[in-house]
């Protein structure tokens, strides 16, 4: 009888993970009851632990969780469907591709959150705006890693395609795409988290929305506790889109 190594145990990562978690906010507990953090700036997790409850009861977070969730989805899809057609449009036109892929990087690194004003003008004080802005600012890494995964085909395979006399779209759909599907979802979750931060800056800098909104009024109330307790619910939103992309990720790749 042959014992799994405890390395590849399912359950280890995960324990660790929490582990790592608890053990740090007991050290953070430990140094704002020392004095060494500041309280006013870093509440106790404590304090922060016991104000789930309240936040839930009073400041109806589960509605706003599913407010901001539903406004990244919607970038999501957003990001998935046009990010993914633009980058196989690039990576089939060479000029266009070399006229425009270093613009496409460039606006990967720009704060395009800023730009909030001009999507209140153009859409108004609404959750299209929120969406909107997600979507532009995911846009780039789905872009770019779609046409470096469409690139990134190995040779072979499109030879063995060409060897039974596949046209060029027979030659996308069954071998180019297939291939180039991992570094493609790798684009999407990276344009996932681009887009979620900023909804939620906007959703805080706008003062309308979800969790971002909800953040904002207890800044203001500087209820910090509560404050860092909504920031967790951001998180948990983050989580769960990563968790649902690795699913659909291994059913479409397997």
């Amino acid at each position: 009888m042959t014992t799994r190594p405890l390395a590849e145990a399912k359950w280890l990562p995960a324990t660790l993970g929490l582990g790592g978690i608890a053990v740090a906010l007991l050290l953070a507990e430990l140094a704002i009851r020392m004095e060494w953090l500041s309280r006013f700036i870093v509440p106790l997790p404590s304090d922060v632990l016991m104000s789930f409850e309240r936040i839930i009861l009073e400041e109806d977070v589960l509605s706003r969780f599913l407010a901001t969730a539903g406004e990244a989805l919607a970038a999501a899809l957003l990001v998935s469907f046009v990010g993914v057609a633009l980058g196989a449009l690039l990576h089939g036109n060479r000029l266009l591709r070399r006229a425009c892929e270093s613009w496409v990087a460039g606006l990967a690194a720009a704060p395009l959150v800023l730009l909030y004003p001009l999507f209140l003008v153009i859409f108004g004080r609404n959750a299209l705006t929120i969406v909107m802005i997600g979507f532009v600012s995911g846009l780039p890494p789905a872009i770019l890693k779609t046409v470096e995964g469409l690139s990134g085909t190995r040779k072979v395979l499109l030879d063995v395609g060409r060897s039974f006399s596949l046209s060029p779209s027979q030659l996308f759909w069954k071998i180019r795409f297939p291939s180039a599907l991992p570094v493609i979802f790798v684009g999407v979750r990276l344009g996932l988290m681009f887009s979620l931060i900023n909804i939620v800056g906007v959703e805080f800098l706008i003062n309308f929305g979800g969790l971002g909104q909800l953040v904002n009024e207890l800044a203001e109330r500087y209820d910090l506790a509560a404050m860092y307790a909504a920031i967790c619910f951001v998180i948990l939103v983050s989580i769960c889109f990563f968790i649902a992309s690795e699913k659909l990720e291994r059913w479409l790749v397997s």
